[in-house]
């Protein structure tokens, strides 16, 4: 079983050797975990994964291998009754039906009301207006419609839910994907400013030549070598809404990769708050504060954050807003704070451009990047590097 483990991961282009073969076999022999999946998984996944961009290949390899195998991490769901949250039929409504359909009110007054539904219902409802349920119109539920509802269970469809009751899971981006195009490539290297620094390690032949010359003996001559000195910081969107988009991103964040040696990455979902992280497996567990972010890395960084921005507008003005956690302090402070601390800054979105007016989130999210909110095509693309570009 272990050998052909090892075969996949080196036919997936994960680096797996003999040596680390034998770790593994040494720490399952040591005892060093649990006997558990997950605990095996975690020590397979440290044992044969160097580079975090492998990480959802590793995943992907993984379950193909030890299909079958139980396992109980990262499925945790609401403690709501599971029938409550089958859709037998979704609700398709007439667009004069849609419009009379009005919003409950204020973000508390929704909460509040979410609260008091969940201590009075006592089983399944289907089809209604109040109850938690499905194919109705009742904010609370899934496969129904409501201009501003909590999505329990269910697929996401409208894209405006203020929050989502539900365990999820994130695909973390491939950063050694090949590109289907060199363009996304070409683009971004209208930020390159290069740059000799460093260690002298890399020999000058043309001045070890004209030394030795001169001198009349070999005179060998090193230098740094020439990369490019821009520095970027990549925000990514992740999960729900983007899914559609991850291959796009792909491409992006593998571009980005080899183009910048000084690039560092994070993910959030939907707006920026006071963590990001770099493992969706650990999104919860290995948070690095925004903060932190914001002074480690210094003013010259070029920030691009990547996300289609569709989301309710709470998850932006308001505490608490976020679908998934309380967030003490709106999304929109945290992202006044990264343009100000790094004034080379640009959004770039999936979403066509002549649907983001459509949008409020949108709307709201291009106003805070004081316009600077770019299609992710390639011709969006281009006029974000020329705006990068101008900005020292």
């Amino acid at each position: 079983m272990f050998f052909s483990f090892v075969d996949e991961l080196r036919a997936a282009g994960i680096p797996a050797s003999m040596k680390e073969h034998l770790i593994l076999l040494e720490a399952l022999d040591r005892d060093v975990i649990e006997r558990t999946p997950e605990s095996f998984y975690y020590l397979a996944r440290a044992t044969f994964v160097k580079d975090e961009g492998l990480l959802d290949r590793f995943d992907q390899v993984f379950a193909k291998v030890f299909r079958g195998i139980s396992t109980t991490f990262g499925n945790a769901t609401a403690a709501i009754p599971e029938d409550w949250l089958k859709a037998i039929a979704e609700k398709y409504l007439t667009p004069e039906e849609m419009a009379a359909i009005q919003s409950l009110g204020s973000w508390e007054e929704i909460m509040e009301t979410l609260r008091k539904r969940l201590e009075e219902q006592q089983g399944r409802h289907e089809g209604g207006n109040k109850w938690v349920g499905t194919g109705g119109t009742s904010p609370y539920g899934n496969s129904g419609y409501n201009p501003e509802g909590v999505r329990i269970g269910g697929e996401g469809q409208h894209k405006r839910a203020l929050k989502v009751w539900e365990g999820r899971e994130f695909k973390n981006l491939d950063a050694t994907r090949e590109l289907g195009t060199r363009n996304i490539k070409v683009a971004m290297r209208r930020l390159r400013r290069f740059a000799r620094e460093g260690a002298a390690d890399e020999l000058d032949i043309d001045a070890t030549i004209d030394g030795t010359a001169r001198q009349g003996w070999l005179d060998i001559r090193m230098r740094p070598e020439r990369h490019n000195a821009v520095k970027l910081l990549l925000f990514l969107d992740v999960g729900g809404s983007m899914d559609p988009w991850v291959k796009l991103c792909e491409e992006l964040f593998s571009a980005a990769t080899s183009e910048f040696k000084n690039l560092e990455f994070f993910y959030f979902h939907n707006c920026l708050y006071e963590g990001v992280w770099k493992d969706n497996r650990r999104r919860f567990q290995e948070r690095t504060p925004t903060w932190d972010v914001l002074h480690k890395f210094g003013h010259d960084y070029k920030v691009i954050f990547v996300g289609d921005a569709s989301m309710s507008p709470y998850e932006i003005s308001h505490p608490g807003g976020s679908v998934e956690h309380y967030n003490e302090e709106a999304g929109a402070a945290w992202m006044q704070r990264v343009t100000n601390t790094y004034p080379a800054s640009v959004w770039l979105n999936p979403i066509p451009e002549e649907q983001w007016g459509y949008s409020q989130s949108v709307r709201i999210l291009r106003e805070l990047m004081s316009d600077r909110m770019y299609p992710l095509t390639l011709a969006g693309l281009d006029d974000a590097m020329r705006e990068l570009s101008r900005k020292a």
